[in-house]
């Protein structure tokens, strides 16, 4: 694995505080994000982790302001974020935040459009920070496009140089819908305990199940149903992504097959876990990621040795 140094070289990051504005964003993200870091700094290409990693970082820090505190704190604290989020990209360099600094640099060296970014703080600060669930499929979807898709370009868009085309958009579009509905069925326990349910209420309707009985980890056929259902449209859903790493640079490939891949091990390990995904959130587990990872590993070390990858379109 190439040193932190090297991929700040080879990303042209020569600026000695540009150089340490990046260090601390990284520094941050493998606290809160060790295993999405540790996957980026293993399997990308060395000159586009920096880059991304401090989209992660953005992210990060986007939804936890919109996470935290009362509504009223969340709408304020995504207030002051948007401004001198603004004035970082107004200036590139005039931020008194490393993180935003950094983000800023990435988002004009990579020509990020600045309507991703707008939208997904904007999203922030009304699907997120006022989230109540869904009442229908269609909440669901306005859900996406307000927030997780802006929020997942915002990161995943600096990959591209000029930003992504409509098909490429097009095809993260589908990838966020069946990441979003994998996460809420992985998280269902923890959400409910939290006190948000994230499966539209139509649907718990349509299979005669109440809020209650979820919250209660109620064990019967209709719950079965209920969760069944979920589980296919998360599944057609995974089915849809198919084709994305065409749409991928290169030099991220590895990285986007290792996510789709432990999507679906998550996926099946819902699908397994039935009822008593209502009584603990159901993670990846150990085997399945080493598995994943060790694999990926040697499939790019074996495309590197038959020559160089090209990030460029």
């Amino acid at each position: 694995m190439p040193t932190w140094r090297t991929t700040l070289t080879a990303a042209g990051i020569r600026d000695a505080r540009l150089r340490d504005d990046f260090t601390r964003v990284a520094r941050r993200v493998l606290r809160r994000e060790p295993a999405p870091y540790l996957t980026l700094r293993l399997l990308a290409a060395p000159e586009l982790v920096p880059w991304m990693t401090a989209g992660v970082g953005f992210t990060n820090l986007v939804d936890d302001v919109a996470e935290t505190g009362t509504p009223q704190q969340r709408r304020d604290g995504l207030a002051a974020l948007a401004e001198g989020v603004d004035t970082a990209l107004r200036t590139t360099g005039g931020s008194p935040d490393p993180l935003l600094r950094a983000y800023a640099h990435a988002t004009a060296t990579r020509g990020l459009p600045a309507h991703w970014i707008t939208r997904f703080l904007d999203g922030a600060a009304t699907a997120e920070a006022g989230f109540d669930g869904f009442d229908t499929e269609e909440d669901f979807q306005a859900y996406l496009d307000a927030y997780a898709w802006p929020g997942l370009m915002a990161f995943t868009g600096l990959q591209y140089e000029g930003g992504p085309d409509e098909e490429q958009a097009a095809a993260w579009r589908r990838f966020v819908d069946a990441a979003q509905r994998v996460d809420f069925l992985a998280d269902l326990a923890g959400d409910l305990a939290d006190g948000r349910l994230c499966l539209p209420r139509a649907l718990l309707a349509e299979h005669s199940v109440t809020r209650a009985d979820l919250e209660g980890a109620r064990d019967t056929p209709a719950v079965r149903a209920l969760l069944d259902a979920a589980t296919r449209r998360a599944r057609a859903a995974l089915d849809a992504t198919d084709g994305i790493l065409g749409l991928v640079e290169p030099g991220l490939r590895p990285v986007v097959a290792t996510m789709t891949e432990l999507m679906g091990h998550q996926l099946a390990a819902v699908e397994r876990a039935g009822a008593a995904a209502l009584r603990r959130d159901v993670g990846y587990g150990l085997v399945a990621p080493l598995r994943t990872l060790v694999r990926a590993r040697a499939s790019r070390a074996a495309a590197a040795r038959t020559g160089p990858v090209s990030t460029r379109r």
